[in-house]
């Protein structure tokens, strides 16, 4: 069931206004009365969120700040906050509102649809209601996507959920500050066969294949080795990986380069349409709510830019929350399956978005969270990716997962943001996680990370 409450349901209806009162002056006495009740809920709102910005930068660590907060109560540790900090000036200011930075902005993405949130925010305007002019760059792959961030050329990015902890952490190219505020989407993957190999379903019969990943740091490549390693094939050893960005896979498909890949979508459901592959499993039958691309920015424009920041992030969350409704899938689809963002047929994104699909094996199914819209960030996402990441001999000796986790996944922002937005924000904590089966315990990752017979590290 999804978190959300959504904001988008009503509709303007141009009557009495509202066809409800017998006389204008009636219907106006009514909207002046529920005028005041709104603004006082705002401002109580806006009160809230600047009690817990400041609670936050006192206590930047989740933990210490829970058990602060448990050991005194919430009202005393305020009051005695506010002796030592002007929070009835901080409330005045953010009830103003603070004035945009940057009004103009840029945002790289890749034509995908893991992307939907960045991209629908662009056409539908959730960008423009926030006071934001953002011009969404298609990018040819996360190398590039990558690279234009950390040289400043995009102000955020679409990017891999485990991308900002490598940038992080130094893997694959220098230590930068980078921050996952919003995951993008959950599922929404799919291992894909060239239909040469309709009776070789068994992933033990794989020996030899080719695969490709969108890139070495991602949940595609994470997701294909557990399951490969699971089924008995050493993903280093039995099989080659090779990275491919994902408008160039259904081409690789076709001219026999490789075997099959574990992709985003629409690039499973495009094989199908060219009848080039099958789809022989979904993500989300591996571990289903899994996390797959986010919503980035480096810390440094965060700093510099703290309102042009918070207002970017509840334009993601609002479309967030918006494409999570089944019923405004198709309608989603129209609007981003064009040539200047995903460049596909329009049947190939509505099969994806609303999960009734053809699976190139004769059959169609029908899995309504074949793709989820989940803007919240959980650490312990961030610290099942740093032991594959370990797993698989990309990151080196000890790692203090906790820390990285909470300096890498804002779960504190999104749940800000979505209240902003008037949206419910799950109640913090761990999230469950189960791998084919398999129980991951955030607290045990190093048990975790050894509990694996097939492993670099």
């Amino acid at each position: 069931m999804s978190i959300f409450s959504n904001p988008f349901d009503s509709k303007l209806r141009l009557r009495c206004s509202c066809g409800q009162h017998a006389t204008a002056a009636e219907h106006e006495a009514s909207q002046s009365s529920l005028s005041e009740v709104s603004d006082r809920s705002t401002e109580a709102l806006g009160s809230r969120v600047v009690e817990q910005a400041v609670m936050r930068a006192v206590f930047p660590q989740d933990e210490m700040r829970r058990k602060f907060l448990q050991a005194v109560g919430a009202p005393t540790a305020l009051a005695a906050i506010s002796s030592i900090f002007p929070m009835a000036f901080a409330k005045e200011a953010f009830a103003q509102g603070g004035k945009l930075e940057k009004t103009n902005l840029k945002v790289g993405f890749i034509p995908i649809t893991c992307a939907t949130p960045i991209i629908m925010a662009d056409p539908m305007g959730f960008y423009k209601k926030q006071g934001l002019n953002v011009e969404i760059i298609k990018t040819a792959g996360w190398a590039v996507v990558r690279d234009k961030s950390l040289n400043k050329e995009y102000d955020a990015a679409h990017m891999l959920s485990p991308m900002p902890l490598a940038i992080s952490m130094g893997a694959g190219a220098a230590p930068t500050p980078y921050t996952v505020p919003a995951i993008e989407n959950i599922n929404g993957q799919a291992i894909t066969l060239a239909v040469k190999h309709k009776n070789k379903r068994n992933p033990k019969d794989w020996k030899g294949f080719k695969f490709a990943v969108p890139f070495d740091y991602s949940m595609h490549n994470y997701l294909l080795r557990y399951y490969l390693a699971e089924n008995g094939i050493d993903p280093d050893r039995d099989v080659q990986i090779r990275v491919v960005p994902p408008p160039e896979m259904v081409a690789n498909l076709r001219a026999d380069n490789i075997d099959g890949f574990l992709a985003p979508d629409p690039v499973n459901q495009r094989a199908v349409f060219d009848g080039v592959g099958f789809i022989h499993i979904l993500s989300k039958e591996l571990w289903d709510g899994h996390p797959c691309c986010a919503f980035a920015a480096s810390k440094e424009f965060m700093s510099a830019n703290p309102n042009t920041y918070g207002a970017l992030l509840r334009a993601i969350v609002e479309a967030t929350a918006y494409a999570q409704k089944a019923e405004n899938r198709k309608e989603i689809a129209a609007a981003i399956h064009t040539p200047n963002y995903l460049n596909q047929p329009l049947t190939v994104v509505e099969q994806v978005l609303t999960g009734t699909y053809a699976d190139g094996l004769g059959n169609v199914k029908k899995v309504p969270d074949r793709i989820g819209f989940d803007p919240m960030p959980w650490e312990s996402f961030a610290i099942w990716i740093m032991t594959q990441m370990q797993r698989w001999g990309q990151v080196k000796g000890d790692v203090d997962y906790q820390k990285i986790a909470q300096d890498v996944f804002l779960a504190t922002d999104a749940r800000r943001a979505m209240e902003q937005a008037g949206l419910v924000a799950p109640d913090p904590g761990s999230k469950k996680i189960v791998v084919m089966g398999k129980v991951f315990d955030s607290n045990k990752p190093r048990e975790y990370l050894d509990s694996f017979a097939i492993k670099r590290a």
